[in-house]
């Protein structure tokens, strides 16, 4: 077809429905543009107007959360967020989603992930430093595990194959497995980067007469549709075998870390020689996105020639070229006299490079081929005037997931609950996956994953960041705001393990379809749990992203908040450990730990409902104990510090463990007790004893950190939270005694067997 022919072809009111635009959106399209949009124009109003692009039923909540605080340099609304770091430098981070191309072909799904991510982190300037990522698969054993096994092997494939090629570690993460996630996998990916504070870059197109450059990749027509067909939209679940939604691949991009590196160099060069007006990555909706959103960003107009683009594929329509998702591409505003030196820099880094068209005082986006105007929008329309939505949040009146299948026998003894549980999915090592990962690349990875809670990255100046990426689905879907409060809770807790202080914070909201109201009620009960937990911690929201209609035939994913947080300690050798270090230390319970069953690993090993609601927190409470901890690890009193989470107490005695490859003597003794009884009063209400002993060992909760170091340090640290004394570092075995209900002693050999458990799934 003509870009004649292109410009003046009217789709219908079905080829919009086609594209994910209600009919009262395209009415209102029709309205905006003075009649019915061309072919060009329709696409461009589906991305913008998609959820994934628009935000259109999240955004009214997102207003909500805190987003200034101390450290803020940049907030929402720029490529990534940033906080000071002290010595004139800033850290840029953010996470995003790509769940939907991941559960369509998981390796180029992920890869093409934590490439987007890369790219929204050096487009504010930064140079990346770290990847982190956030994984949620279905069960890995029964029906569901083939299918599991595939998405898992490609998704974490993906992930090493793009970070460990450009040169960025792989420092942390979480994978979880569950069954509401079989059909729509998880895949959020965070990166950090760093850059002197002043040098930041924002994406605001500015100048009339300034000149658009388009540098990196060719274009190409992958990825066209990926926001609105992909991202927007429920995936269709027929077979669960490994070629799914195979007529959706097309809308998947493709991903080359190499072209990426070569992109970020090239890019970090041209700000540094201060020859970019502002910047912009090329992610979902590629062109149509980027351009966009900077003339929006800057209240100027932008007209493309499409003709200008360089492309990899012949005879790509208008529409096509203004769509495509294809990678490694950014968007520049320059100056006309520094045009010549943007591209002479593209052709030194071996980047394509060329000047696609021009900034304009008309407020309009103007798309045209060569001499024939193809698309004419104003900015506004595109960009600020899709409709938002009200949701209508309703508490649904039965359960919304079905009680998963028992794994564990009601009389298990302590010793085979221990073991099950260490061994279980949600707790074993995630040695076989992070192995796969570079995690030192750059030589500033001061701990990693299975050293501490948290990693760790040493700055220039002896101080150093640490980061952590966190979310118990089951626990949100239980309680959508108090499982959230946890969740923020989770991820500071873990930088106090290292002596950090949170500086800010960036989530992924993982959802289902918010147009029905018990996934609204969901949505809306979590981003007020993460806005009050992240005000008491003082730890706001820098920016972040939002996944929705993540569901299919069989029903939504839990609701997934995934929290990723970044806190600053003042030196880097002072950062904790989670492994029992020394010989004769005394191991001990700190913080207000009161634990329960309800919502637990083992209440989900036992196969029980999902309880209707989680106990109150006391947020002060517990942020009192992050604080205690984070200044004991920074002044070394303890040699080790471990928060505790999934499995309760019992898991993280073994974890501490099995990470300082030395045993322990542990006795919930009378003295045990009696803390307990003034800390934890749920746990003192429960009757029999044996009930009591399960709910303490096994139980989960906010607040518990499990600590050792020497007697009169732990002491010091009773005078600024609550501590419970244990017992001692030493032996080759985990020993747990009490009363006649309770005595039993595992080897470190037996401990590390079952925590190897996850290893089958890559052989």
């Amino acid at each position: 077809m003509s870009a004649a022919a292109a410009a003046s072809t009217l789709p219908t009111l079905q080829d919009a429905l086609a594209l994910g635009l209600t009919a009262d959106e395209y009415e209102l399209v029709c309205e905006k543009q003075d009649g019915p949009p061309n072919v060009l124009e329709l696409a461009m109003y589906s991305l913008l107007w998609s959820e994934h692009c628009a935000y259109k039923h999240s955004k009214k909540l997102l207003r909500t959360l805190p987003t200034e605080g101390r450290y803020v340099v940049l907030g929402p609304g720029e490529n990534a967020g940033a906080v000071d770091v002290g010595g004139g430098l800033a850290c840029a981070f953010k996470v995003e989603s790509h769940n939907h191309p991941s559960a369509v072909e998981p390796f180029q799904g992920a890869a093409t992930g934590v490439g987007g991510i890369l790219r929204d982190i050096f487009a504010i300037g930064a140079r990346p430093i770290a990847v982190l990522d956030s994984l949620r698969f279905g069960e890995p054993a029964g029906e569901s595990g083939t299918r599991t096994r595939y998405l898992l092997d490609g998704a974490v494939s993906g992930i090493g194959h793009y970070g460990n090629s450009i040169g960025v570690p792989t420092v942390g993460g979480e994978v979880y497995f569950e069954g509401p996630y079989e059909h729509n996998c998880l895949v959020n990916a965070m990166a950090l980067g760093l850059a002197e504070r002043a040098r930041l870059v924002r994406s605001a197109a500015a100048g009339e007469g300034n000149v658009l450059v388009l540098f990196g990749a060719s274009t190409g027509r992958d990825g066209i549709g990926g926001a609105s067909v992909l991202a927007s939209a429920e995936l269709a679940v027929g077979d669960t075998s490994a070629g799914s939604d195979s007529d959706k691949r097309p809308t998947v991009q493709v991903g080359d870390p190499f072209e990426e590196k070569k992109l970020l160099e090239c890019s970090l060069e041209l700000l540094q020689r201060d020859l970019l007006v502002s910047l912009q990555d090329l992610g979902a909706a590629g062109l149509t996105s980027s351009a966009a959103e900077m003339a929006s960003k800057g209240e100027v107009g932008i007209e493309i020639d499409v003709e200008r683009v360089p492309l990899r594929e012949a005879d790509m329509e208008p529409f096509e070229v203004m769509v495509s998702e294809s990678q490694e591409r950014m968007l520049c505003v320059v100056e006309p006299g520094n045009v010549d030196a943007v591209l002479a820099l593209c052709e030194k880094w071996e980047v394509g490079g060329a000047a696609i068209g021009s900034v304009t005082d008309s407020g309009r986006v103007r798309v045209v081929a060569g001499g024939v105007q193809v698309g004419d929008m104003p900015v506004r329309a595109l960009v600020d005037d899709c409709p938002l939505y009200d949701l209508s949040p309703q508490k649904p009146a039965q359960p919304v997931y079905p009680a998963p299948a028992a794994t564990l026998a009601a009389q298990a003894t302590i010793e085979q609950t221990l073991l099950a549980l260490l061994g279980c999915p949600n707790i074993a090592s995630r040695r076989p996956l992070f192995e796969q990962y570079d995690a030192i690349v750059q030589s500033r990875t001061v701990r990693r994953p299975e050293q501490a809670d948290a990693a760790v990255l040493a700055l220039a100046d002896g101080s150093a960041l640490a980061v952590s990426i966190d979310c118990n689905g089951r626990r949100v879907a239980a309680d959508p705001y108090r499982g959230t409060v946890e969740t923020v809770l989770e991820c500071a807790a873990n930088l106090a393990c290292v002596g950090a202080e949170p500086l800010g914070t960036t989530n992924n909201l993982n959802f289902g379809n918010p147009e029905k109201p018990h996934i609204a009620w969901q949505l809306a009960e979590a981003v007020r749990g993460l806005g009050d937990a992240c005000r008491a911690l003082a730890a706001p929201i820098v920016g972040g992203n939002v996944s929705l209609y993540n569901e299919g035939a069989t029903g939504p994913i839990y609701p997934t908040p995934v929290i990723g947080m970044v806190g600053r300690l003042p030196d880097a050798h002072a950062a904790g450990n989670l492994g029992f270090a020394r010989e004769g230390e005394e191991i001990a319970l700190v913080g207000p730990f009161d634990p329960s069953a309800d919502a637990s690993e083992l209440a989900k090993l036992r196969g029980e409902q999902l309880p209707d609601g989680l106990a109150e927190v006391d947020v002060a409470a517990v942020r009192g104990a992050h604080v205690a901890i984070l200044e004991a690890v920074r002044a070394g009193a303890i040699s080790s510090a471990h928060d505790i989470a999934e499995g309760g107490l019992a898991i993280a005695l073994a974890e501490c463990c099995l990470a300082g490859g030395i045993g322990a003597r542990v006795a919930l003794g009378e003295e045990f007790w009696q803390a307990t009884a003034r800390a934890a009063p749920r746990l003192r209400a429960l009757s029999p004893a044996g009930e009591r002993v399960t709910a303490a060992l096994f139980g989960e909760g906010p607040g518990g950190f499990v600590v050792s170091g020497p007697s009169a340090a732990l002491g010091e640290l009773g005078e600024r939270a609550t501590v419970r004394r244990l017992g001692r570092v030493g032996g080759d075995a985990l020993t747990i005694g009490g009363d006649d209900q309770l005595s039993l002693a595992i080897s470190l050999q037996e401990l590390a067997l079952a925590h190897a458990s996850l290893e089958e799934l890559f052989s």
